[in-house]
């Protein structure tokens, strides 16, 4: 039998060469090539960079269009004025797209996920891809040792689990405790967080044994890496600090959901953020960090590769996409 180098990964009619750590047969090979959507001729886009000794590969889950963007931002201004601030940055004023990005981080001793995507339930709408890009780009769920959830709404949760079963079956969890609670609080029922907290119930808590939960005050993932509060978005919602040889990156998670309407005008409300003026002024403190630091930041809707930077304007921050800052 001839083995398949993981550096060469061949779906379909996709050639790949992208590095990764170890081998993988010709089994797993297959399981690469039947996990694909008959839709997709191509695997996932996967973007990989080195951070110090670290390596960062995001996957696009997938992308989601939606109508009416003032009815999801700014939803405390009038349309017009969401349509003109579009307008302005060269957008559709009435559709926006919505991107979902895991992160993993290969540490060298862990490979770490942030967030699971959409899973099963994405999939009829062309989401719920990020194992098939972790296959693209050489790793596969057996290869990850620790999943951190950022926070527990179904876009990130959703992947946690596959067909009832856990889909990373060697891997341990992380997530805050604020958040753990709110959603598994038999108070949700009745409520209109009693769809998400359904979602947490089959997805999240069937893993609590192996989830080590975080404290208002965060904590270490593993050397380099540490999370910390940013309450609004959700109630438990954190961010995560990463960092190896004195380079840096900032996962904001969902702390901004746009690059434009949550950044350039933080203080709009936003449809999905639960609490909406803790969210804004989590949204200031994050990205004034960021600005006057001048720390590149992954966002979990930002567009594909979701890393940028950001520059501080009078009204909020300019966005600014990575190019090869990491590459040098």
């Amino acid at each position: 039998m001839v083995s398949i180098d993981r550096r060469t990964l061949i779906v379909g009619s996709a050639l790949s060469a992208l590095a990764a750590p170890a081998l993988i047969t010709r089994a797993a090979f297959a399981q690469a090539e039947t996990s694909m959507d008959i839709n997709h001729a191509m695997p996932p886009e996967t973007n990989r960079f080195q951070l110090g000794d670290f390596e960062v590969v995001v996957i696009k889950d997938g992308a989601r269009v939606s109508d009416k963007p003032g009815e999801t931002f700014g939803t405390d201004q009038k349309p017009e004025t969401v349509s003109a601030l579009l307008t302005q940055n060269f957008l559709p004023a009435d559709k926006f797209v919505n991107g979902f990005s895991p992160v993993l981080i290969n540490t060298g001793k862990d490979v770490i996920l942030f967030d699971t995507g959409m899973g099963e339930q994405g999939r009829p709408n062309g989401m719920g891809r990020l194992s098939e890009g972790m296959m693209a780009a050489g790793y596969s769920p057996e290869d990850v040792t620790i999943v951190v959830l950022t926070h527990m709404h179904g876009d990130h949760i959703g992947g946690l689990m596959e067909k009832g079963k856990p889909a990373f079956t060697k891997a341990r969890y992380i997530a805050g405790q604020r958040e753990y609670d709110f959603w598994t609080d038999p108070a949700r029922a009745g409520t209109p967080a009693e769809a998400g907290q359904k979602g947490v119930l089959a997805n999240v808590k069937p893993l609590a044994e192996k989830t080590t939960f975080l404290s208002d005050q965060g904590g270490d993932v593993v050397s380099g890496i540490r999370g910390e509060a940013a309450f609004g978005h959700s109630p438990g919602h954190m961010i995560f600090h990463v960092e190896s040889k004195g380079k840096r990156l900032l996962l904001t998670a969902d702390t901004a959901n746009h690059f434009v309407l949550s950044l350039q005008r933080p203080d709009w409300e936003v449809k999905f953020d639960m609490d909406k003026a803790n969210a804004a002024a989590t949204r200031k403190r994050v990205f004034d960090m960021a600005a006057t630091e001048r720390v590149a930041f992954l966002g979990y809707h930002m567009p594909f590769p979701s890393v940028g930077y950001v520059e501080k304007l009078d009204t909020g921050y300019r966005f600014v996409p990575k190019s090869y800052q990491f590459d040098l």
